[in-house]
């Protein structure tokens, strides 16, 4: 346990920030979730308002310093190109 002044501080602040950190993680988590079971179901519309909702929540965790911008940018794309290719085969298959 930290016994300085300056160290009982950073603890506290650190715990915050801890705390921060796992509930933007676990938005961005949740949001994620969505997209894919809105494609396991096949449902394009859900698929696609599910992107448009998780796309600013990865962007929002990024700026508040919880993830990396290059890390946010990646997760944004990948998610994009998995509902895209879903869509463009669910259009195909019609």
């Amino acid at each position: 346990m930290a016994n300085h002044k300056s160290a009982l501080k950073r603890n506290r602040q650190s715990l915050v920030r801890r705390a921060r950190n796992r509930a933007n993680k676990s938005k961005v988590k949740t949001a994620v979730r969505a997209v894919d079971e809105a494609i396991e179901q096949g449902a394009v519309e859900a698929a696609q308002a599910a992107l448009i909702v998780a796309i600013p929540v990865i962007q929002k965790a990024a700026s508040k310093g919880t993830f990396h911008r290059k890390t946010a940018s990646r997760k944004v794309s990948r998610l994009t190109k998995r509902v895209n290719g879903f869509v463009a085969g669910a259009q195909a298959a019609e």
